[in-house]
């Protein structure tokens, strides 16, 4: 699987794209100079970066998004379950309950979302 993990500098730019878009290049110099104290050579720097690791995309002078938020988290969770538990979710789930008891709601929580993926 291709490496598209933002650093955390990326991820917070990412973040001000996903809560504004669609902008304008112009719109996202200013909110990031607003936000991050950016200058706007910073902001082209950090939108070329993150567009070519295939988040967001800018055409035309409008930048969006490619891959929203919730897609984000699930490659990088399933980036995570390949690099550290060979893609096996019953081993991190294995690993993770050895050190920390599941409370019932959670339990009743992982139950429903299996349920509903079965049906």
């Amino acid at each position: 699987m291709e490496e598209m993990r933002l650093a955390e500098t990326e991820l917070r730019f990412a973040e001000l794209v996903w809560e504004s878009e669609p902008l304008t290049s112009g719109e996202l110099v200013q909110l990031c100079e607003k936000e991050l104290n950016w200058k706007k050579s910073t902001t082209y720097t950090v939108l070329r970066r993150v567009c070519q690791k295939g988040i967001l995309q800018n055409e035309g002078g409008r930048v969006t998004s490619r891959m929203s938020r919730a897609e984000y988290e699930s490659m990088c969770s399933e980036q995570f379950l390949q690099e550290n538990f060979g893609g096996s979710l019953p081993r991190f789930l294995a690993a993770f309950m050895g050190r920390k008891k599941l409370s019932q709601k959670q339990i009743e929580e992982i139950q429903r979302m299996i349920d509903s993926y079965e049906e």
